[in-house]
């Protein structure tokens, strides 16, 4: 029993005297798994970059060419408004009835008593010569009446001298006497109707007047003017309804008005200098001077009025433009506001590829990459000679993994 307990625990025994194996095949495959963790490390820091410009949409700041005037340097405070003319005047015909001829049409220049157009009297007439007869039928009794009172004056007169001779009754004398009295009145009666009858041609006369419609200002037709056949009349008092008018602006008056917020009005001054660009004439500029703050605050929109005036004319401006007022802190000579304005690229959008100057142009939530080319610095930015027009948005700082045609995102602050 103790030989085969022996026995067994003698094979359960290491036998440290065998030679070792080689290590040289595990060093391999940790090597081998080194080498594919490297790899596959680099291609997701190069490849994940990639993927994301192609799959997603990459996150960017926008920026944007601007157009700067000689005047950018000295602007405190810029807001927008409209041309408005200070000098206008709505005119309606005082009576109504069917247009008879027109003298003028929508943009007509005219002075102040020009006919613009007139109304078909024929009614009115009707009535001035129907007036006119009452005048003459007045004068008619008149007449009859003045010698009516000669042929009772005499026949009175002789009564009186045969009364006193004792010839004739004094009754008959005295009755003529009354009777001449009588007539009398009557012809201070018919001259009175006379009168009444001559005012109410004058009157009417007067009103005939009325059917020719005449400029009271000098200015420009704005409006289109009715039509010969339209029926025109008074316009009703508080009522916006067009019965036929005729709207004069006089251009020379134009100005613009704007509101300026209430906390920077500080930055205004009445007759200080100002630049007024017009929607319509993005690159010109007209000088312009404030001429009055009106003092009084819309509370609704925290803002005050200020008219600003055309220095050197308003070439081009038409009522009801709108305009943009920069507000300078020193006066612009004329020569200086006539040079053309610079487009200037931010420096923070131009980017360099295969060595050439470019800018990332967004369109449609994708980047068009464009090749500009540059003058003068300017500021933080450039004059650009060639390239995007004003306005255009731009990538601000553009990754160098941003490819054309990439879709992008504005970024927006959380």
């Amino acid at each position: 029993m103790s030989d085969e307990l022996s026995t067994n625990l003698a094979a359960l025994r290491i036998d440290r005297s065998a030679p070792k194996p080689p290590r040289s095949g595990r060093w391999k495959s940790v090597l081998s798994l080194a080498i594919v963790a490297g790899v596959l490390a680099a291609g997701y820091a190069v490849g994940l970059p990639y993927l994301e410009a192609k799959i997603f949409k990459t996150e960017v700041e926008l920026t944007e060419v601007v157009l700067v005037s000689p005047a950018q340097a000295t602007v405190e405070l810029t807001s927008t408004g409209y041309v408005v003319p200070q000098s206008i005047s709505r005119v309606a015909a005082k009576v109504g009835g069917k247009v008879a001829r027109v003298h003028v049409k929508q943009g007509s220049t005219v002075k102040a008593g020009d006919v613009l157009f007139e109304i078909d009297p024929a009614d009115h007439n009707a009535e001035v010569a129907r007036a006119t007869s009452a005048v003459h039928a007045a004068r008619a009794r008149v007449q009859a009446a003045k010698a009516a009172l000669v042929e009772v004056e005499q026949q009175a007169a002789r009564a009186k001298t045969l009364a006193a001779q004792g010839v004739g009754p004094q009754s008959a004398a005295d009755d003529l006497t009354a009777r001449a009295e009588a007539l009398r009145e009557q012809m201070h009666a018919a001259e009175a109707d006379v009168r009444a009858a001559s005012s109410l041609v004058a009157a009417l006369r007067v009103n005939l007047d009325n059917y020719t419609i005449l400029a009271p200002i000098s200015g420009t037709v704005l409006n289109k003017p009715p039509e010969v056949g339209e029926f025109v009349g008074p316009q009703p008092a508080g009522l916006s309804v067009d019965m036929g008018g005729v709207e004069i602006a006089d251009f020379d008056s134009l100005m613009v008005e704007t509101d300026v917020p209430e906390q920077r009005l500080n930055l205004v001054k009445v007759g200080g200098p100002a630049e007024i660009v017009l929607d319509a004439y993005p690159t010109r500029r007209y000088r312009g001077r404030v001429t009055q703050i009106t003092p009084k605050v819309d509370r609704s929109k925290a803002t005050v009025m200020v008219k600003v005036a055309f220095v050197d004319g308003n070439e081009g401006a038409l009522p009801e433009m709108s305009a943009r007022v920069s507000f300078l802190s020193q006066e612009v000579d004329k020569e200086a506001i006539q040079k053309p304005p610079k487009l200037i690229v931010p420096g923070s959008a131009l980017a360099t590829v295969n060595g050439e100057r470019v800018v990332y142009v967004v369109d449609g939530g994708k980047v068009r990459v464009t090749p500009v080319t540059l003058g003068e610095a300017f500021g933080s930015g450039f004059e650009l000679v060639k390239g995007p027009a004003a306005g255009t948005r731009l990538v601000k700082e553009p990754p160098s993994t941003l490819a054309d045609g990439q879709a992008i995102k504005e970024r927006t602050e959380s």
